[in-house]
């Protein structure tokens, strides 16, 4: 499996291919930062069966959807602008950059998943709690590369209630999702 650091190198070409205010924000920081010599959720969601065949698509869309994510709570790693203002907007068009990716593979059940990943994401930091929103987006990467599972629809229903077993519950879904090595029927993955 690829590592966090081949997405982010990809983001940023994407990017700046993009052009426009988030192209003249992006810096190249795919050196250094330790934390990127590991898979991450892109990476994860990618390798699933759902993936199979759009795999590099998966990761693009994925790594856009978790920059915007990361530019909402402060945490970005090569969209840089100075005002947090425009780091809102550029995240939130990060957000539909991915999504509308997305879409155009006709993955509406990974849509809903990360639309799922956001709200809870947004929930998990309106409580200051940056582990369970680290645990929604493993399992959210497991559910868009898998496909969801009762325990991870269970683990989510537990976050939208505040309950402090949700953390544990993602995890254990998470876990649960990616051993199951079932086959994902093409019937039920929703593409054009």
């Amino acid at each position: 499996m690829r590592t966090a650091r081949h997405g982010v190198a990809r983001l940023v070409d994407a990017l700046r291919a993009e052009g426009g205010t988030v192209a003249e924000v992006v810096v190249d920081c795919t050196d250094g930062a330790g934390r990127l010599d590991a898979p991450g959720p892109a990476q994860v969601a990618a390798a699933g069966p759902r993936a199979g065949g759009h795999e590099d698509e998966y990761e693009l869309l994925l790594e856009m959807i978790l920059e915007g994510c990361r530019l909402h709570y402060g945490e970005a790693l090569v969209v840089r602008p100075r005002d947090q203002d425009l780091a809102l907007l550029l995240g939130d068009q990060l957000y539909a950059l991915g999504l509308s990716r997305l879409a155009g593979l006709g993955d509406l059940t990974a849509v809903t998943e990360l639309a799922d990943v956001i709200s809870l994401v947004a929930q998990a930091h309106a409580g200051c709690n940056t582990e369970l929103a680290d645990a929604v987006w493993t399992a959210g990467a497991v559910a868009v590369g898998w496909g969801a599972t009762e325990p991870y629809e269970s683990a989510k229903a537990l976050a939208r209630a505040g309950n402090p077993r949700a953390h544990d519950a993602l995890r254990v879904a998470a876990a649960g999702g990616r051993a199951q090595e079932r086959r994902i029927p093409e019937a039920s993955i929703n593409r054009k």
